[in-house]
């Protein structure tokens, strides 16, 4: 079986195990899968990443996408992760990058951290986790603010655009 359909299977057997359980519950306990490097570079590239963004990653895991967003675009970085592992990581990740001054890295739960100041949101969480944060997108992002999602949908909300890399959907959304 290929690894990406492995991958996506756990995850929404995870989602569907998980659908009943107050958010920070599902993200202690929702897998850590890494976004491909090439998924990266595409949806930073569909949001029309730049030196005048501040990307925010909800659920940044290793901070590969914020990380990436500073190094090859100059962009500000804020990546949050309930793990205070994938923290750790992330920052040291960020410092051997040698983008420590542009990025930051929080340990919250992301329905709870303030995204106000994002130009662009990153994700890549369960697509019940997705439809959850929707209200919050729509409550905290300012119009104009782009919110790109790797392999989930946010449900009925139609995306402005749609691309597949190595079979990986990625999904952008602007806030009207």
């Amino acid at each position: 079986m290929p690894h990406r359909l492995l991958i996506a299977l756990s995850l929404l057997a995870s989602a569907a195990a998980f659908q009943n359980r107050p958010p920070e519950q599902v993200l202690i306990n929702a897998p850590y899968v890494t976004t491909p490097d090439k998924v990266v570079r595409a949806m930073l590239k569909l949001a029309g990443v730049n030196k005048s963004d501040t990307v925010y990653d909800l659920g940044c895991g290793d901070g590969r996408i914020v990380i990436l967003a500073a190094k090859e675009y100059g962009a500000q970085g804020v990546g949050i992760d309930i793990n205070p592992d994938r923290i750790r990581e992330a920052r040291a990740n960020a410092a051997k990058a040698g983008v420590g001054s542009r990025v930051g890295f929080e340990v919250a739960d992301i329905f709870m951290a303030d995204i106000q100041a994002a130009t662009v949101v990153t994700l890549y969480l369960l697509p019940d986790v997705n439809l959850r944060l929707r209200p919050k997108l729509l409550k905290d992002l300012k119009p104009g603010v782009r919110v790109v999602s790797h392999a989930f949908d946010m449900g009925d909300w139609k995306p402005d655009k749609k691309v597949i890399v190595d079979a990986s959907h990625i999904y952008l959304w602007t806030i009207q």
